[in-house]
């Protein structure tokens, strides 16, 4: 069994051409049109949370601290196993 797309024949006639080009690009405005708006959509929103995090941090930063605390670093703990290289190789 063979699958065979079948080939769209292009029109000859000046009118169709004319007629298939004009909607072509108003099908490309359409999309490039809806692309934006998610765009700005997008853009909009995301400067509303960044909006909102900053003013919520600020907001938060201000408080007073009620017990000061000393800086603890940050300690990483686990496992360890320490391999031994028995072929030496130069790089």
């Amino acid at each position: 069994m063979r699958f065979v797309l079948l080939s769209p024949r292009r029109s000859r006639h000046p009118l169709v051409r004319a007629l298939s080009l004009l909607i072509g690009l108003a099908l490309v405005g359409v999309l490039l049109v809806f692309g934006l708006i998610v765009a700005g959509v997008l853009l909009v929103g995301g400067l509303i949370v960044f909006g909102l995090r900053q003013w919520t941090q600020s907001r938060q930063g201000n408080r007073p601290a009620t017990t000061p605390k000393a800086h603890e670093p940050e300690i990483l703990e686990g496992e360890f196993v320490v391999l031994q290289q028995t072929n030496r190789t130069a790089h």
